[in-house]
């Protein structure tokens, strides 16, 4: 029963789809990061789903990469979208680590939130509109594993204060468990991938673990560890690079 109750904490705060109400109880958060994956499987399903069978309504290439762009932010609901364009704000103001955290914090999007969205989608979408039918479930798979990535850094690298929604994760899991869970769906992840399609698979993964060891150094060297907004920085930059990576894998190896 705990399990499901962490799968619906996890569903509830990271994504749009419609959950029952749970209380948030200790012993069921403490499993709710091993879920977060599954989060991005849903998403990875619908994008998955557009990306075969798009291409049969009779709509333009415009559209059908439009809506690839967007279907992520749809199903989690821009929580991610949240934490890049606080995370740009922060990144941006050549301030102290103090300040930046005092940023992250504040509720207005500044001008460099708002630039770095545009350059954001517009690179999105440019990818999105270079996929071949064969890659598109390379990229689905991708979903997954940013957040099997993201999750273990929850469970793994310090975080940047007390409080927040980062703390409040990484102190109610059971840090040794979930790290075990998390990396075996990595792993998992990275197995289907290269079953998959082991070109645009491997650009998946190589563009993940870079975008993870870019992750923790930034947020280390920057913050003094991480926090929920550079949590969903994370996550947005990984899934742009994976779309990258793949792009390019097709140039390279056909």
């Amino acid at each position: 029963m705990k399990y499901i109750e962490s799968c619906i904490i996890a569903f509830s705060m990271y994504s749009k789809i419609p959950m029952p109400q749970r209380e948030w109880e200790a012993e069921a958060m403490k499993y709710a990061m091993c879920f977060f994956p599954w989060v991005g499987a849903a998403a990875g399903g619908i994008f998955y789903l557009w990306g075969i069978y798009g291409k049969q309504i009779p709509v333009g290439p415009q559209l059908y990469a439009a809506i690839l762009t967007v279907i992520p932010i749809l199903i989690t609901g821009g929580i991610h979208m949240d934490g890049f364009l606080d995370t740009m704000d922060a990144l941006s103001s050549w301030q102290s680590r103090e300040r930046r955290l005092e940023i992250l914090k504040d509720a207005h999007a500044g001008a460099f939130a708002v630039t770095g969205a545009g350059v954001y989608f517009l690179l999105y979408f440019g990818f999105a509109s270079e996929l071949e039918p064969a890659q598109i479930s390379a990229a689905a798979f991708g979903f997954f594993l940013s957040r099997c990535l993201s999750g273990f850094a929850v469970t793994s690298f310090p975080c940047a204060k007390e409080s927040g929604l980062a703390a409040l994760f990484a102190r109610a899991a059971d840090r040794r468990k979930a790290r075990t869970i998390l990396f075996l769906e990595s792993i998992l992840a990275m197995t289907g991938l290269l079953w998959l399609n082991i070109y645009a698979g491997g650009a998946v993964i190589a563009a993940s673990i870079l975008a993870f060891l870019w992750y923790y150094r930034m947020s280390v060297e920057k913050f003094g560890g991480i926090t929920g907004d550079l949590a969903g920085w994370f996550v947005q930059v990984c899934e742009l690079l994976q779309l990258a990576a793949i792009c390019f894998s097709s140039k390279v190896f056909g």
